[in-house]
């Protein structure tokens, strides 16, 4: 139910719905996944080895990150940036699927290509996140920004965030780190799509006929597997970006470790090479990929739920 089917004659469900649907699986994703994406900024931000062998670094395992920021911060520290995240997952979610329907079933209709193809859902897929990111960046600064921070706090709150932030850093702040974010996003997004179909037919291929009975199951399962696979493909722009979208933010950093000031994503990329290795561009790896078979199997699983159900409401009302 994810994009336009040309063969999927019971469709009934209205563009409005199909961006309230998104809305919601972005809400509900969202809450349920912040702590690890709490920790993924955390691990993505550290000059410093992951590893226990450096005594200078703050995190080296997500079970040990996890105990020491609840230990240091209280549980609440797992949910720091949420409204903005919130915020960023209802908007982004509605644009993104509102934009894949329109953009697939254009393919169907300009008679191009077949709207289900891997190549015309990753096309579709990039595009539609290209326009989400564009709306809801400065939210996701915002939200970078709040879960960067330690203690003492520089923003208690999201007005006085966006006001020192306009104030001090004028207003392209809000757009930090948009360069690597779009470059990242569209294979990012292009492959989640693409993968999450092909993946289903691969799963209706190899499954026996009891077993598909459970399309819900099929959906968090092969939106997971797309979303480890598209995040591997693409992580080390997502590192580039988070450490982008904190420039100018560096007291806030002082207690976790070293800082470091990029003059953009070349200059980025080439101090982490030198600096952290090869391996720097995968820091946070494992949280984040942890994270994004829960995200996005989770985010396919909602939408295709709600779908669902406002079809189902509509054939009752008829």
């Amino acid at each position: 139910m994810v994009g336009y089917d040309p063969n999927a004659d019971d469709r009934s469900i209205s563009k409005f719905e199909v961006a309230a649907a998104g809305s919601v699986s972005g809400l509900v994703t969202r809450a349920l996944i912040s702590p690890l994406d709490v920790i993924k900024i955390r691990f993505q931000l550290q000059i410093e080895r992951l590893s226990p062998s450096d005594p200078s670094a703050k995190y080296h395992g997500i079970l040990q990150a996890g105990r020491q920021i609840l230990r240091e911060e209280g549980p609440t520290a797992f949910w720091k940036g949420h409204i903005p995240a919130q915020l960023l997952s209802i908007g982004y979610g509605a644009v993104q699927f509102l934009s894949f329907e329109m953009l697939t079933e254009l393919v169907h209709r300009a008679g191009l290509h077949d709207a289900r193809d891997f190549s015309v859902h990753f096309l579709c897929g990039g595009l539609s996140a290209c326009a989400a990111t564009l709306a809801v960046h400065p939210v996701d600064v915002l939200r970078t920004r709040f879960a960067a921070q330690g203690e003492p706090k520089v923003y208690r709150t999201l007005r006085a965030a966006v006001a020192t932030m306009y104030r001090t850093e004028g207003p392209l702040v809000f757009y930090k780190g948009l360069n690597p974010t779009v470059i990242a996003i569209f294979p990012y997004a292009g492959f989640q799509f693409s993968f999450y179909s092909s993946l289903k037919r691969v799963y209706d291929w190899a499954t026996p006929a009891e077993g598909k009975k459970n399309g819900n199951l099929k959906n968090l399962l092969c939106g997971s597997g797309a979303g480890v696979i598209s995040k591997t493909l693409t992580y080390p722009l997502d590192l580039f970006k988070k450490r982008l979208q904190v420039g100018g933010f560096e007291q806030a950093r002082a207690s976790f470790g070293q800082v470091r000031r990029y003059r953009g994503l070349l200059d980025c990329a080439g101090q982490v090479l030198r600096e952290e290795g090869a391996r720097g561009f995968f820091k946070g790896l494992s949280p984040s990929l942890l994270k994004a078979a829960l995200a996005t199997g989770l985010m396919f699983f909602w939408y295709e739920i709600f779908c669902g159900l406002f079809q189902r409401v509509r054939e009752a009302d008829s």
